[in-house]
């Protein structure tokens, strides 16, 4: 309950704030870089060597990439039925198939299942929903907007100099040093300040305010990303036969909302803005509702 009150607060606190001015624009970037290269490697470091590796952590590594699929493929079904224009299929494109495993899901997966399940949502996020933000996320961005080309090179160069991604290595070849008493308590005073910082970011860069004549593509990306999603990922695990603590991140995962990364490539591209910015909003807002629906189900 505590890790509820304390998601609360600081979100409420960051949408406050955002409201009163009290921060500059600038703000949730610093913030966010905080988390990227302090925070974020600190839980990693912290965490993932006291992870036990076994077949049943496969499921992690397919499910990101099954859910990025069936995202691109709902949408283009759905761009093709309602005829949405170029830009609005590329945001959908860009949030469907990509959640918020990171910054929304290891806060949540902390609320809704304890800190000793953190490192399976690291693996699903780092193996998974980053690197097909990185490779997947730059094809429709280079697809569907001349001014962003990027080739093989620069992606790979993205992935591996990603601070979080380097922690992952660092934590799974140091295993052993990491975790000294006195080097892990620090890593974990660091990676406490995570969920905090990162509602609070979340808070002061909510935008929920939806264009005329939206509603439809709004609609549909967030009951393709907050409900069809997660219940296929669950379909799959049952027809896998896979359960356990692993398999029931990889669903729980598979539910959250739009990526903020994935929104905010969509917006620096010019791609219906404020259609970007409802999405990603509103789905960090319905997602409370919809991650307890499906914690119901695992």
């Amino acid at each position: 309950m505590e890790n509820f009150i304390l998601i609360f607060i600081c979100l409420t606190a960051g949408m406050t704030l955002q409201k009163l001015a009290v921060f500059d624009d600038k703000a949730p970037v610093t913030l966010n870089l905080y988390v990227i290269w302090i925070a974020l490697p600190a839980l990693i470091l912290h965490l993932v060597p006291t992870l036990s590796f076994s077949s049943d952590l496969f499921i992690l590594l397919l499910m990101p990439w099954l859910m990025t699929g069936l995202g691109a493929l709902l949408v283009l079904a759905g761009s093709r039925i309602f005829t949405w224009s170029r830009e609005v299929t590329a945001v959908l494109l860009l949030t469907v198939p990509l959640g918020n495993t990171s910054f929304l899901g290891i806060p949540m997966i902390e609320a809704f299942w304890g800190t000793e399940m953190i490192p399976y949502g690291i693996i699903y996020d780092q193996f998974g929903s980053f690197i097909s933000l990185a490779t997947y996320g730059s094809f429709i961005l280079a697809l569907y907007s001349r001014q962003h080309q990027q080739n093989i090179r620069a992606i790979i160069r993205k992935i591996l100099t990603f601070p979080p991604f380097l922690a992952l290595l660092a934590a799974l070849i140091l295993a052993k040093p990491l975790q000294q008493p006195a080097i892990a308590a620090s890593l974990s005073l660091i990676a406490s300040s995570l969920v905090p910082v990162v509602m609070f970011a979340i808070g002061l860069q909510l935008k929920i305010r939806l264009a005329p004549g939206q509603s439809l593509p709004f609609c549909f990306g967030l009951l393709a990303k907050l409900l069809i999603a997660p219940f296929t990922a669950l379909l799959i695990c049952r027809l896998l036969g896979t359960d356990g603590p692993a398999a029931r991140i990889a669903v729980f995962e598979a539910g959250m909302p739009p990526m903020v990364t994935a929104g905010a490539m969509a917006m620096s591209a010019g791609f219906a803005p404020r259609l970007t910015a409802a999405l990603v909003g509103w789905g960090i807002l319905l997602s409370f509702a919809s991650l307890s629906l499906l914690a119901l189900f695992l």
